[in-house]
């Protein structure tokens, strides 16, 4: 049988190739405005569902109650408050509503996954790399972490030159060339947006608090502790303590600090910063030879990026909210689920 057109005539290779080619396009400009869409979305949900005010609406988002009327309208147009409220979206927009008020997140981004076991990496990654496209602004300085994780997240990163815009590696790297390196990271963000990028050019731990100290003070690495004073925003994530994870299975951190660690109650790191499940630092020699900035300075900066998921790192990250206070919050559903178990006792 021949297949027809929508105008009616027997539909061509030509035809299917134009389909091809729209639908690509199609699928470009959805990635484009997906961050539209949820910011939609989550003005649906505060007005119908929670009941807020357009002016309360304005005021939690950032934005004018202009912009407000604009977004629920649209919502209205495309048909997408009934289909939201039906579907399992509204589920991650209720644990992002929920995380936020519990933590005092100003934005928490939860992304769905197929089921609870299912790699939560690449949803995070897609979606925090669209959340950096929109989010970094002229001027800006930035601090970054690195990780799975962040490194995947390069690649949904929209490639724009960004005026004036300084990338600072918070963490020292590894004199042996591994793929998840925290220089190789920030270089590759720095890149995306041609921006300048300060490295911290020193192992992620050297063999003493002196030769920590000597860095520091008489070898150039005082500059970036202090370019870290004065960062715009940071974006970090979260290690557990699972002998699988990627400080450990690459060999940046031994098993017997790993061991040690979890002996004394820690739950994870950040930085190569390990802390408890009341996310308190844990007491041990290795945090005097960590080159990395350290969680008081990190909290102390404006606004904090905290990108991780997963089940196995609920726990971790449910100390690191407590340890970062992070701003914005991306993680997956399951992830985010098991963390508010944990908060609510």
């Amino acid at each position: 049988m021949t297949r027809k057109s929508k105008a009616g005539k027997p539909a061509t290779a030509g035809d299917d190739i134009s389909a091809d080619v729209a639908d690509v396009a199609g699928g470009e400009r959805s990635a484009l405005n997906a961050r539209t869409r949820r910011m939609r979305l989550r003005a649906a949900w505060m007005y119908y569902i929670e009941e807020m005010t357009q002016n309360e609406i304005a005021q939690h988002l950032g934005i004018g109650r202009v912009t407000v009327v604009r977004l629920l309208s649209d919502a209205r147009e495309r048909h997408e408050i009934k289909f939201s409220i039906e579907s399992s979206v509204p589920e991650c927009v209720s644990l992002e509503r929920e995380l936020e008020k519990r933590f005092g997140i100003a934005e928490a981004v939860v992304v769905p996954l197929s089921s609870p076991q299912a790699d939560a990496t690449e949803s995070i990654s897609a979606a925090t790399g669209l959340f950096l496209s929109d989010f970094v602004q002229p001027g800006m300085k930035i601090g970054v972490g690195w990780g799975r994780t962040l490194l995947e997240s390069l690649r949904y990163i929209h490639e724009s030159p960004v005026a004036d815009l300084s990338v600072v590696s918070l963490l020292g790297g590894i004199t042996k060339v591994k793929r998840f390196n925290p220089s190789e990271f920030a270089w590759r963000f720095s890149s995306l947006f041609q921006a300048e990028c300060y490295l911290m050019t020193a192992p992620a731990i050297v063999d003493a608090p002196e030769t920590r100290r000597t860095l520091i003070e008489r070898c150039g690495l005082g500059e970036v502790f202090e370019r870290a004073r004065t960062l715009d925003a940071v974006l970090i994530s979260v290690g557990n303590l699972d002998a699988s994870g990627t400080a450990y299975r690459d060999g940046f951190l031994s098993d017997e600090v790993r061991r040690s660690m979890i002996e004394q109650g820690a739950v994870g790191e950040s930085l190569f910063h390990f802390f408890d499940a009341a996310g308190r630092l844990v007491p041990h020699p290795i945090h005097d030879c960590v080159m990395a900035v350290s969680p008081d300075t990190i909290r102390a900066v404006p606004q904090r990026i905290m990108s991780s998921g997963g089940l196995h790192k609920a726990e971790a990250m449910h100390a690191a909210l407590k340890l970062i206070r992070p701003t914005a919050l991306i993680t997956d559903e399951v992830a985010a689920a098991r963390i508010l178990e944990i908060e609510r006792g």
